[in-house]
């Protein structure tokens, strides 16, 4: 058989075989879980608000969605729920971690705009 054949069948020798992953590349990336938390809770701040209140738009009309809007709240449940169990809690960490800090954000740029479009008014 030729070399060919044998990186096709992954019949290297351990010393040329620079490409091997690691062992847990299969288990998952230390760094996948609060990756994945982080940017889930990130987005689920960015989405969810803005589809509950289209789709309470749609079903229900515009004054009943001024009504039901606080409810969005309890989206911040999900990640208090997957902090109780063990094997959960690291992305629930991460996700309430990625949720808190988008709204910090997004209040906080909100709030400078603010200001500084009413400081430049006057």
């Amino acid at each position: 058989m030729s070399e060919a054949d044998d990186r096709v069948r992954g019949d290297l020798d351990a010393p040329d075989d620079r490409s091997r992953r690691p062992d847990w590349f299969h288990r998952g990336h230390p760094v996948f879980f609060p990756l994945a938390g982080f940017f889930t809770g990130m987005v689920s701040v960015i989405v969810i608000p803005g589809l509950y209140a289209a789709i309470i738009k749609w079903v229900a009309g515009y004054q009943r969605v001024e009504e039901l809007f606080p409810f969005v709240l309890l989206m911040f449940v999900v990640p208090l729920g997957l902090l109780v169990p063990q094997h959960t809690r690291r992305f629930g960490r991460y996700m309430l971690l990625g949720m808190v800090t988008t709204v910090v954000v997004v209040v906080g740029v909100g709030v400078a705009v603010v200001w500084f479009l009413l400081s430049k008014d006057t």
